[in-house]
């Protein structure tokens, strides 16, 4: 009977270890699930009520090991925004604007935008969080500012190309268009609850979204048209 009960447990010991050295083999991977599931924590909960308890027991891992990978639970949130914004930037550099005459890169920047918000109410709650704390784990990021660049640099060349064949009026800041294009689409996602709930509108149904994507887009082409 003993020497059933010590197989028993050389078996489940020897699973362990082996679940433990799958996860420490691949740091990389390990790391993006940390992330993946301290997105929500943090979403839903904010900084200060999120627990590295309850990410290392959805990520199967230790508080040790998320402790060994970030240093923190700040350091794993200041991962989680440069992590969130550094997705959006790298699929913002697939959509071949330049290949597109500039009314209709426009058009496509915008709804990328837009379904990029929809999809991803975590990140838009992330953002709100780190507004509450205005701003300070992204100031003390060393990669933000990086990030972003190609967003800007995007829609500068969509915007002199739109000057240049007469398409766009003379006189705008790319960063006003950018925060523009940012405060309609984050606007739909961050004030659905509020907004729906008073104006008995569901703007998380497809159809009430479809709409409202159309009417943002020509919100901004019509602002930046002559």
């Amino acid at each position: 009977m003993n020497q059933t009960v010590h197989s028993r447990r050389r078996t489940a010991s020897s699973r362990s270890r082996g679940k433990e050295t799958t996860r420490t083999n691949d740091p990389a991977r390990t790391m993006a699930n940390i992330m993946d599931v301290a997105l929500v924590e943090f979403a839903e909960k904010g900084l200060a009520g999120a627990r590295i308890d309850e990410i290392a027991a959805a990520t199967q891992t230790s508080k040790r090991m998320i402790y060994y990978y970030f240093g923190s639970k700040e350091g794993l949130y200041l991962a989680v925004l440069e992590a969130s914004y550094a997705a959006m930037r790298e699929t913002e550099a697939d959509l071949h604007l330049d290949d597109l005459a500039p009314p209709d890169a426009l058009r496509r920047l915008v709804e990328f935008t837009f379904d990029h918000h929809f999809a991803s109410e975590p990140y838009i709650r992330l953002v709100m969080a780190e507004n509450m704390l205005r701003g300070q784990f992204l100031a003390q990021s060393d990669n933000i500012q990086q990030l972003n660049i190609p967003a800007i640099s995007a829609i500068e060349k969509v915007y002199a190309r739109g000057v240049a064949g007469g398409y766009f009026r003379k006189g705008l800041d790319p960063i006003d268009l950018h925060a523009t294009i940012s405060a309609l689409t984050f606007f739909n996602v961050a004030n659905r609850h509020t907004f729906g709930l008073i104006f008995k509108r569901d703007y998380a149904d497809p159809k009430v979204a479809a709409k409202r994507r159309e009417v943002i887009v020509e919100t901004v082409l019509r602002y930046a048209r002559i």
